[in-house]
């Protein structure tokens, strides 16, 4: 069976970012388009994690995943707890410590839509913390010129991984398109 791509979008994003079009014109373009879901996820961290593993469970066959920023995070957690590959894109390898810094009103980049962003959503974040990872579920895309994230963090966190570090860049993975052949053969299509 072909694998299924669970794209999980970051934190005030949606499936609307040009990284999810992006790809999924890319997989349709390639006859592929029923291989790709990317829902949009909710702001509270457990509903997140619920939704993503409705679809999983609802997928017949396998699933690979992708996650970008917040995304990258959830990937993990759900990586690591039902054995999938997974790529991750700029992944916040740190969610709790880096979003405890923007509690409050936030707005969603693609909706307009507000939400609250709460001490209770960043312990959410932390109860899905993992402690040690499996090197070879993983492939690592970041670009040194993240002004979000440090890459670095990732780099340490993801070591052992197959890696892909491009200089430059911004938090938005400005050279995905480049990487989208490498992460269809990643997730098996």
């Amino acid at each position: 069976m072909t694998p299924r791509i669970l794209y999980l979008h970051g934190f005030r994003s949606s499936p609307a970012s040009w990284k999810v079009r992006l790809l999924s014109d890319y997989m349709a373009a390639a006859g592929l388009e029923d291989k790709f879901v990317c829902p949009a996820l909710s702001h509270v961290p457990k509903l997140a994690i619920e939704q993503a593993e409705a679809l999983i469970a609802a997928t017949a066959g396998p699933v690979a995943l992708v996650g970008s920023s917040l995304g990258g995070y959830y990937a993990t957690w759900l990586a690591e707890k039902h054995n999938l590959p997974a790529v991750l894109i700029n992944p916040a390898v740190l969610a709790p410590l880096s979003l405890s810094e923007h509690l409050g009103t936030q707005t969603n980049l693609y909706t307009g839509e507000t939400f609250d962003f709460t001490a209770a959503h960043v312990d959410e974040l932390r109860a899905l913390e993992v402690a040690q990872i499996t090197p070879s579920r993983y492939l690592l895309l970041v670009e040194t010129g993240d002004e979000v994230l440090d890459y670095r963090q990732a780099v340490t966190r993801y070591v052992g991984c197959r890696q892909i570090v491009c200089e430059g860049g911004d938090h938005s993975f400005t050279r995905f398109p480049e990487f989208l052949p490498q992460i269809l053969e990643f997730c098996g299509l």
